[in-house]
């Protein structure tokens, strides 16, 4: 840091499994990277290509060979493997991990439907080849999942092999774990958390709103995704309570 401080709170160190932050690139240019990379690389553990946008983006291998040489982990998103898997071509993209190099990857079924036995066989099977991030949650708004079926399908992602569960909010906030104001839903968070370790889930928050209240409730080191670009140092001083939002909660403790 530039100059000290008392009473912030100890974040965690990369390479970290706690206090992670999954950065959604949904399209940034080459020199956009670099940009980004030198004002919040130190402080991102994981990069995800949003949705498809791999399938259209420019200099694609060009654009992976930037994140990894700041040693920063990129996967496509889950509805890239959902758009393989719905027109039967897994292995296909198996074979197309190996082309990029990827060593992450995430199986979801927020856009199409996938019986829970046959998605926990996804993972156990691409978890060999490897490490997989699932997402658990729709996207569509009208699917609302009671807290028991939330913590059964994380249970059992996680025996099946994934490293982390995503708890599915979209790039916009307002469906899965937050009502369509963007509101948490704060009774399913506590239900979940009762049986589902923290450290285990990426929660998705791209509002600030959402960030301050996971930061609050789970500390600084809380494991936060779908965070956009621009949102890396403000949500850092977030983590480090050196913004009125979270100003008064880390001192004195």
């Amino acid at each position: 840091m530039n100059y000290t401080l008392t009473q912030i709170p100890e974040r965690t160190e990369k390479p970290r499994s706690s206090g992670m932050t999954m950065v959604m690139d949904k399209g940034l240019s080459l020199r956009q990277v670099e940009d980004f990379l030198e004002v919040s690389g130190a402080y991102t553990d994981i990069v995800k290509l949003g949705w498809a946008t791999s399938y259209v983006t420019p200099n694609l291998k060009d654009k992976l060979k930037l994140y990894r040489e700041a040693g920063i982990p990129v996967y496509f998103g889950g509805t890239l493997f959902e758009a393989f898997i719905i027109r039967n071509q897994y292995e296909d993209y198996c074979r197309m991990l190996d082309t990029f190099q990827l060593e992450y990857a995430e199986v979801s079924d927020g856009s199409i439907t996938i019986e829970h036995d046959i998605k926990c066989e996804y993972i156990s099977k691409l978890s060999k080849q490897v490490t997989v991030i699932s997402e658990v949650g729709s996207k569509d708004v009208q699917k609302i999942f009671a807290p028991y079926k939330w913590i059964q399908l994380m249970k059992a992602e996680l025996e099946a092999g994934s490293w982390k569960v995503i708890a599915e909010a979209r790039e916009s906030g307002n469906v899965g774990i937050y009502r369509d104001s963007g509101e948490v839903r704060q009774g399913l968070i506590d239900e979940i958390l009762t049986q589902i370790p923290a450290e285990t889930i990426i929660w998705e928050a791209p509002q600030k709103a959402q960030q301050v209240w996971f930061i609050k409730l789970l500390g600084s080191n809380v494991n936060l995704g779908n965070i956009a670009p621009a949102d890396m140092i403000p949500l850092e001083t977030l983590r480090l309570g050196l913004r009125s939002d979270t100003f008064d909660h880390f001192l004195n403790q």
